[in-house]
C-alpha cells in the first residue's frame, strides 16, 4: 500500500515537473517573447561596444602618454607643428584639344537585305 501510494506520489510530482517545464518553454517561444530577448541581447552588446570604445581610448591615451615620455615630450604643447601644405601645381592642359565626339545614329532597321550578320 504504502509502495503504491509512494509511486503515485513520485509520478504525479513528475508530471507537474515536465508540464510546468514545457509550458517555459512554449512561453519563451511566442513571438513577443522572442522579442523581448533579441531587444535585451541588442542593449547588452550595445553596453559591450560601449564599454570596449572607453577601454580603447583608456589606452591609446595612456601609450601616446609613454610616447610623448618616451620622445621626451613632457607638456604636449613641446610638440613641433606640422609643415604647412604644400600647394600642388595646377591641372596641365592636355597636348592635344579635347574634340567633339561623333555621334552615330543608326541607320533603318528591318529585313532590307543590307545588314551585315
Amino acid at each position: 500500500m504504502f509502495r503504491r501510494a509512494f509511486w503515485f506520489t513520485t509520478g504525479a510530482a513528475a508530471g507537474v515537473w515536465a508540464t510546468t517545464k514545457v509550458n517555459r518553454k512554449l512561453r519563451k517561444l511566442q513571438p513577443d517573447s522572442l522579442a523581448a530577448q533579441a531587444a535585451g541581447k541588442a542593449v547588452e552588446t550595445g553596453h559591450r561596444l560601449r564599454q570596449f570604445a572607453v577601454d580603447v581610448r583608456t589606452g591609446m591615451a595612456d601609450r601616446e602618454g609613454q610616447l610623448y615620455e618616451a620622445l621626451g615630450l613632457t607638456d604636449r604643447g613641446d610638440a613641433r607643428e606640422l609643415p604647412p601644405a604644400r600647394s600642388r601645381p595646377a591641372l596641365r592642359t592636355p597636348q592635344y584639344p579635347i574634340t567633339q565626339h561623333r555621334t552615330i545614329t543608326p541607320g533603318p532597321t528591318g529585313p532590307t537585305g543590307k545588314e551585315d550578320h
